[in-house]
């Protein structure tokens, strides 16, 4: 147990470096571009991903998830031909699936860029999507592979492989199509996407066929696990579809309901762009350091449900929990103290310091819903989760339809909330059903939250005020996480010595 815990956190900790500085810099950069052509634009681009995205979704189908699920039982009981048969059966269904959504997408591209995309961009985004489906899909179910065998480092060395390409990819194209519009900045943008995930495909390919050539599993030549790969990937893939869709739907009403409500078409992309492109990935930039833990949750929850070692699923669920709920409320505590002063340092804006403010405390709600799903994802309660994000977005799609025209842009933020409040209360229900789960308000909550107000009551009392902003901003963040993380610990030192 010792060894294989160890094992966990070491290829979370590889995970979790890297994506931080590879998410860190593609936040640097994405806040430099927003800045550079504007909240409309970005709410342009974002309709543009949410068509992307939802093509993802038709291309992967749900192979990823039973990659990890299979490969991870497999090895679990020593029976690593079936693993491997599985795996060349999830890539070869991926390829197929990925042709197929890039011929879907050019089929349709007429009515997505007149009706979806409101006539902002052409076709020519849509084209270079369709080209790089396929190497997404088969990248999707490699990488879930690396993941279940706990060889994290593979895909981390893929991961930076592809962000090395994309920045050089993007930095030359946007050199030469920057001032020539959104639709060239747009394709700039996909085309450098695409040109870095085939070559971070042809990598991770590489690697995959390495790996199978030292466990001398490269005679396997036979496909397999058909039925438990339909099984696991089809109920994913369906409900998968209907959220993907309904989440794209939802995307691209907002601006229209927004008009609706009496602002003008640039103004309603530019709000939408403000909070959906600027201020929701730096909310989310932080699940950086929580999201490949996560990831990692899911193939060693399937191997103690292969195992029927309930007692440790019990146990460790209750240590991510402490640990998330006390990073949740740190991250939230930050946005909510310190949200003007972010505002002004990332976007020279207030009005994004504002919306950050108002969306702090929905933060611990968004990272604790991710660990949750995670968790439900590696007790084969898979077909659960993506009911809840299925229910979660049908509502929250008829809110945005109805409220937006009559309360504008406040109607949009009350639907975020009711949307992650909603996710979060029916995958925590799910959780403690499945696992048995005992909830602990006192070590989970009010511990984080005490730790959080009398950390910013030390920096109230030790402020200093430098000449630089950002200087200021540094020091005031880093002192409250210092005060923070310190008596988060002396305070458990206390409470379990009594």
């Amino acid at each position: 147990m010792r060894k294989k815990s160890k094992l966990f956190f070491i290829n979370g900790a590889i995970l979790t470096s890297t994506a931080l500085i590879m998410r860190f810099a593609v936040l640097v950069f994405n806040v430099y571009i927003s800045n550079q052509i504007g909240s409309e634009a970005v709410g342009v681009f974002s309709l543009v991903m949410s068509v992307y995205l939802f093509f993802i979704t038709v291309a992967t189908s749900g192979l990823n998830i039973a990659v990890t699920v299979i490969v991870s039982e497999k090895f679990a009981i020593n029976k690593e031909t079936s693993a491997i048969k599985a795996i060349r059966t999830c890539i070869f269904f991926s390829l197929l699936l990925g042709i197929f959504a890039g011929i879907l997408i050019l089929l349709c591209s007429s009515f997505i860029t007149e009706k979806c995309l409101h006539n902002m961009v052409s076709s020519k985004p849509l084209f270079y999507i369709a080209i790089g489906l396929p190497f997404i899909a088969m990248s999707s179910c490699i990488t879930s592979y690396f993941t279940s065998v706990r060889k994290a480092y593979k895909n981390a060395i893929a991961q930076v492989f592809e962000f090395i390409i994309k920045m050089f990819a993007t930095i030359i194209l946007l050199k030469y199509n920057i001032s020539n519009g959104v639709e060239a900045i747009c394709i700039s943008l996909i085309l450098a996407d695409v040109i870095a995930e085939t070559c971070s495909f042809s990598l991770i390919f590489i690697l995959y066929i390495i790996d199978i050539k030292i466990k001398k599993l490269n005679t396997v030549r036979s496909f397999g696990q058909r039925i438990n790969i339909i099984k696991i990937a089809l109920p994913v893939a369906l409900t998968s579809y209907i959220r993907s869709g309904l989440s794209t739907l939802k995307q691209l009403i907002i601006p229209t309901r927004l008009e609706e409500s009496g602002i003008s078409c640039a103004n309603a992309l530019s709000k939408y762009g403000m909070i959906n492109g600027m201020v929701m990935p730096v909310i989310t930039f932080p699940t950086v350091l929580i999201n490949s833990y996560s990831m990692l949750l899911i193939p060693e929850f399937s191997t103690y449900v292969a195992q029927k070692n309930y007692k440790a699923i019990n146990y460790i669920s209750n240590k991510i929990f402490k640990v998330t709920c006390a990073f949740s409320i740190c991250i939230s505590s930050i946005f909510l103290f310190f949200s003007n002063e972010l505002g002004l340092t990332i976007y020279n804006n207030l009005e994004t310091g504002y919306y950050f403010k108002v969306f702090a405390p929905l933060i611990f709600f968004m990272y604790m819903d991710n660990i949750i799903d995670s968790i439900l994802k590696g007790l084969n309660k898979q077909f659960g989760v993506m009911l809840c994000n299925v229910l979660d977005l049908s509502i929250t799609t008829c809110f945005i339809y109805f409220l937006l025209p009559v309360l504008g842009i406040n109607g949009f933020i009350i639907s975020i909330f009711i949307s992650e409040l909603l996710n979060f209360g029916i995958s925590l229900f799910q959780m403690v059903k499945y696992s048995k789960l005992k909830l602990n308000f006192v070590d989970w909550l009010l511990l984080p939250l005490i730790c959080s107000f009398f950390s910013y009551f030390i920096i109230n009392i030790f402020r200093f005020s430098f000449a630089n902003i950002i200087i200021n901003l540094i020091f005031d963040i880093s002192l409250f996480v210092v005060v923070y993380i310190l008596s988060f610990i002396i305070f458990n030192i206390f409470l379990d010595n009594n």
